[in-house]
């Protein structure tokens, strides 16, 4: 499970690669709070047990954020 956060983390981090060569710098840092994230806990070597929670709790965050997001920040139709 420690080697799955780990790949998280690449992917994150070429997502965030990616996103600050298309001139989306706020985007990229998060990506790169969230390959910092993943890299730092797959080398901790938690129980299986343990990672599915702490990924429970990283993906009810996120939504909830998101949410959050999209109700009440973004403008719909802003066409940016």
């Amino acid at each position: 499970m420690d080697n799955m956060f780990k790949l998280m983390g690449f992917w994150t981090g070429i997502f965030s690669v990616m996103f600050y060569l298309g001139d989306m710098p706020e985007v990229s840092l998060i990506m790169l709070g969230n390959t910092g994230f993943f890299i730092l806990f797959g080398f901790l070597n938690l129980s299986e047990r343990m990672y599915m929670y702490v990924f429970g709790a990283y993906l009810t965050v996120f939504f909830v954020g998101f949410t959050y997001y999209t109700t009440f920040i973004h403008v719909a139709g802003s066409g940016h």
